[in-house]
């Protein structure tokens, strides 16, 4: 059998080499394809991922988007029933205006507006203690000079110039500590002559400004206990001429139970008074707000298209209602606090009148309008049960006269009044 010869033997190898070489190429194409098509795998799930992320990013907005606004819903609804619940205060205050002051005693015992001093603690004890006396400086014990014993024997012949050396140093170093020692106690001695001498100067300057010092606070407490014997004695002033029925005194009592009538600030009012010995009777002026001046919502509720907060108005009637009602409840508030408060019983009647000080309509000129106008008379009106009558029925009873409309600034007609 013949064999392939050297020609094509390599013939042979190079087709191999090439064919080897072809399936390389082919192999690497097929990898090149390959990273091809993971690349594009790897960017289609990159695309796939920031979607997710996207619509993750929408869904989270969306869903923040959902919970701020339920959270300002929330808001809106808790400031509506906030201002409700104010709203529905401040009624409820008009309305019990009467009902407010069943409950307290009106009578001021006036004992217990008597002071005691409290004097607060001197506050300069910080100069009482004298300033501490300086301590004079030890005097430093000498030290001892220590030399090395004497070289013997052989050290004696070898080692006496490095002996005589080492005492040499040490009888330097020696006086040294002798210099520095002194110079120490030197100084300290300058600074104990300093320190004495500051305190010759500072002591008497203590001892002065704690003079003074004492003298401002006993002029102090002086004062105090003057001001409070000053205002006891006005007690007790007001306590005797109050049993005599003087008139400073009755008018003085009788401001202070005033005073004590605690009105809502959204309702404040003011007094006037004048007591007449002869007749034994208060006349009195109750300043009430304007009508103007109370609040004419109804209730507020939110409006989610406009986003607002807004009110509904009360009817007129409810309006004109309401101030009648408090007018009413002023007038029986007044004559009790002041009939309770007097338990002497000086106050025979009292000629009252409950109005505002505002413009006429008809003439612009500014003036007291009187709404309720009432005579009461002390034993008949302290058996009225006031925590169980009408109002409007027990100044009818007493002969009250009652403007018919003082949400338009009516003012009553006085001229049948009956007086007490």
């Amino acid at each position: 059998m013949a064999r392939r010869g050297f020609f094509a033997e390599l013939q042979h190898q190079l087709k191999q080499a090439e064919k080897s070489r072809a399936g390389d190429e082919r192999e690497g194409e097929r990898q090149r394809k390959q990273l091809i098509a993971e690349a594009k795998r790897a960017q289609a799930a990159a695309e796939r991922v920031a979607k997710q992320v996207a619509r993750a990013e929408a869904n989270d907005l969306k869903r923040l988007t959902k919970e701020h606004h339920e959270a300002h819903l929330a808001v809106m609804a808790a400031e509506v029933d906030t201002r409700n619940l104010e709203l529905s205060q401040l009624y409820d205050e008009i309305d019990s205006l009467l009902a407010a002051t069943l409950d307290v005693d009106d009578y001021v015992d006036l004992d217990k507006l008597r002071r005691t001093t409290e004097h607060p603690p001197f506050n300069r004890t910080d100069l009482e203690p004298p300033l501490p006396i300086p301590e004079p400086p030890t005097k430093p014990k000498r030290p001892s000079l220590l030399l090395p014993p004497e070289p013997t024997g052989i050290h004696a012949l070898f080692g006496r110039r490095k002996h005589e050396q080492v005492c040499a140093y040490a009888y330097t170093s020696h006086q040294v500590v002798l210099e520095t020692l002194k110079a120490d106690y030197l100084t300290a001695r300058h600074a104990y002559r300093v320190a004495c001498k500051r305190r010759e100067t500072a002591e008497p300057e203590r001892v002065a400004t704690l003079t003074v010092e004492r003298d401002r606070y006993t002029k102090e407490c002086a004062i105090r206990q003057a001001e409070t014997v000053e205002h006891n004695e006005a007690i007790d002033s007001l306590l005797a001429n109050l049993g005599y029925g003087a008139v400073d005194a009755v008018e003085e009592y009788i401001s202070i139970v005033l005073s004590n009538s605690v009105y809502p600030e959204h309702f404040p009012i003011k007094h006037e008074f004048e007591f007449n010995p002869a007749s034994a009777e208060l006349h009195l002026f109750v300043f009430v707000p304007t009508p103007d001046t109370i609040s004419t919502v109804k209730a507020f509720k939110y409006t989610k298209s406009s986003d607002e907060i807004t009110s509904t108005p009360l009817s007129k009637k409810s309006c004109k209602d309401r101030y009648t009602s408090a007018l009413n409840q002023v007038a029986l508030r007044s004559l009790h606090e002041v009939f309770e408060a007097d338990r002497r019983g000086i106050i025979k009647t009292i000629s009252l009148e409950v109005g505002t000080k505002t413009s006429d309509p008809a003439t612009g000129q500014l003036g007291f309008r009187v709404f309720v106008a009432v005579g009461a008379e002390r034993e008949s009106f302290l058996n009225l049960n006031l925590s169980d009558v009408d109002p409007p029925a027990t100044l009818e009873y007493l002969g009250a006269a009652v403007s018919k409309n003082p949400f338009e600034l009516v003012v009553a007609n006085t001229s049948g009044i009956r007086r007490s």
